[in-house]
């Protein structure tokens, strides 16, 4: 529900801060007070559309914040959500008007656009009037607004994931069947590639490995003659290991004479023996490697070749040639086993297609039955309204070769004003305050279901007075039991009904040279001097104030 409602330099609007409650709010006052721009002003904080003219003259920009109380769950948290916005229980929700014409808009304080500002408003707030039918104009809303009195929003979406179960299991067909026409067109180009790679056999990796391998068996034999050359300096016939062995033998037998002469000279050899060693395993351990069989260089370069070809044949990189091979072989098999797959997957969809008919068929009987108590319920709703000889209709038109995720059924409101007359669309049918009525009616059935928390009525009473005025308050009042409402009046049998009276006023600044907008909550005398000026026009008698202490009186007996 709407808590508070801030504005700022909008139009005549200085500076005003109101605080609302739950139940019925009434905003009365004179003809010019401000009425419409206070609901202006709120709409553009919903996310209206933005209009340089309502900045305060001499102002630089004008701003409305809008704070609601939202209850886990709401709607409107899961936009917060899809917006990377944290839900903590309350919604402040800010629009920056400037004077150029731009405009910014916030949640909590955190930037969005105006299209996401839009959704939340629509969501937190319905602003209805005899010109403002919004929620009535789709005829995608009425199905919206019937399934929430018949309970029936499970049912959608069960429905709805049955419509999503169907779209993948004929998109899987579909598919199926393409890909089995595009293989059957080239069935033998595949066939030969894909033998052809098969017996190939390339490996990821496989042309890098080959190609490192082929150059060091090429530079291997230039290589081999040299570390020959060193083996035979550090091992053959002419390695100093031998001599230098022998000298060691010769120091150590001299050792116990002069130990501190020789021992350092020893082990010195010794070292150096184990280098020269250690040196003639690396170099055998070279030869080794060096060591090719000139058939293996041969089968490489052949292998080499191969891949090549194959990559300039099917123009893939060689690295490729594996995944084509794979792809080759599936478009082959699709062939070869594609009638047993197709009949899986059109059995696959011929059943979902029959469970989302099922579900569809027994939604739609559902609405027909919940349409004849709906239409029973607003009808029973409209004498009292001075509608007594209008007839309230809900058609359910289903067609089940147009299906969508709700199902088949296209459901509008109609209307017959006058018995003889015919029957139509309630928004074609219906005159400007006939069309309010009906509004209030569906409004009042429906209560708090398929409805926005706050419920907004510009002037729905203009036109009628007497019975029918206090027919309106009355059901005003009882909407107000479950959710929030608001509404601007003339009619002190509405004002009368009201929780909150609000009194839009309009007070003279700078010794007359401007004015400024005013709102007010009234007190009991307060109010009843209102309700006595509504009554009677610009004089109050002491009859109007007898007249506004009865109704005052009556409306809450």
């Amino acid at each position: 529900m709407l808590a508070r409602l801030s504005i700022r330099d909008i139009v005549l609007i200085e500076r005003l801060d109101i605080e609302f409650a739950r139940g019925l709010a009434v905003l009365t006052g004179e003809t010019g007070a401000g009425k419409s721009i206070l609901l202006d002003a709120f709409a553009l904080a919903l996310g209206g559309r933005g209009d340089a003219g309502l900045v305060r003259h001499g102002a630089e920009q004008g701003q409305v914040t809008a704070t609601f109380d939202v209850p886990k769950g709401h709607p409107a948290a899961a936009l917060l959500a899809e917006n990377g916005l944290e839900d903590t229980g309350e919604m402040i929700l800010r629009r920056v008007q400037f004077a150029d014409g731009r405009t910014r808009a916030f949640i909590n304080d955190q930037a969005i656009s105006v299209q996401t500002l839009k959704a939340l408003g629509s969501a937190l707030v319905e602003i209805h009037g005899q010109h403002d039918e919004r929620a009535l104009v789709d005829a995608s809303t009425h199905r919206r607004l019937l399934d929430a009195f018949s309970g029936l929003e499970k049912d959608v979406a069960a429905l709805e994931k049955l419509w999503e179960a169907r779209r993948e299991a004929n998109k899987a067909l579909d598919d199926h069947r393409a890909g089995m026409e595009r293989a059957a067109r080239e069935a033998d180009y595949l066939r030969h590639a894909s033998d052809e790679l098969k017996q190939l056999a390339p490996k990821d990796g496989e042309e890098t490995a080959l190609a490192s391998r082929r150059t060091t068996m090429m530079q291997s034999e230039k290589i081999a003659a040299d570390l020959r050359e060193a083996q035979e300096a550090v091992s053959g016939d002419h390695s100093p290991i031998a001599g230098l062995s022998a000298a060691v033998r010769r120091l150590e037998r001299r050792a116990a004479n002069s130990p501190a002469l020789v021992e350092p000279a020893v082990k010195a050899i010794d070292t150096a023996i184990n280098a020269l060693e250690e040196a003639d395993q690396h170099l055998a351990a070279a030869l080794a490697a060096a060591d090719f069989d000139p058939a293996e260089l041969e089968r490489i370069e052949e292998r080499l070749f191969a891949l090549r070809a194959a990559s300039r044949k099917y123009s893939t990189p060689v690295d490729g040639l594996a995944a084509l091979a794979a792809k080759y072989a599936a478009d082959v098999a699709l062939i070869d086993a594609g009638a047993d797959q197709l009949k899986k997957l059109e059995a696959a969809a011929r059943a979902t297609d029959e469970r989302y008919a099922a579900a569809a068929a027994k939604l739609s009987a559902a609405r027909k039955k919940s349409a004849e108590k709906l239409n029973k319920a607003v009808n029973a709703e409209l004498a009292p309204l001075k509608l007594d000889r209008a007839r309230f209709t809900t058609q359910v038109e289903s067609d089940s070769a147009s299906p969508g995720p709700q199902g088949y059924d296209r459901v509008e409101f109609w209307v017959q004003t006058n018995p003889g007359t015919k029957p139509g669309p309630l928004m074609k049918v219906a005159s400007g305050g006939e069309l309010s009525r009906f509004l209030l009616a569906l409004k009042v059935v429906l209560s708090d279901r398929g409805s926005a928390p706050t419920l907004v009525f510009d002037e729905i009473d203009t036109g009628v007075g007497g019975a029918v005025a206090d027919a309106i308050g009355a059901r005003l009042a009882r909407l107000a039991s479950k959710v929030q409402v608001m509404a601007v009046t003339h009619a002190p049998q509405v004002a009368v009904r009201a929780s909150q009276h609000l009194l839009i006023s309009k007070d003279a600044l700078d010794k007359g040279r401007r004015v400024a907008t005013r709102v007010n909550a009234l007190a009991a005398d307060h109010r009843r001097e209102e309700i006595a000026r509504m009554l009677a026009g610009a004089e109050i008698t002491a009859e109007a104030r007898a007249a506004a202490e009865r109704l005052l009186k009556s409306a809450t007996a």
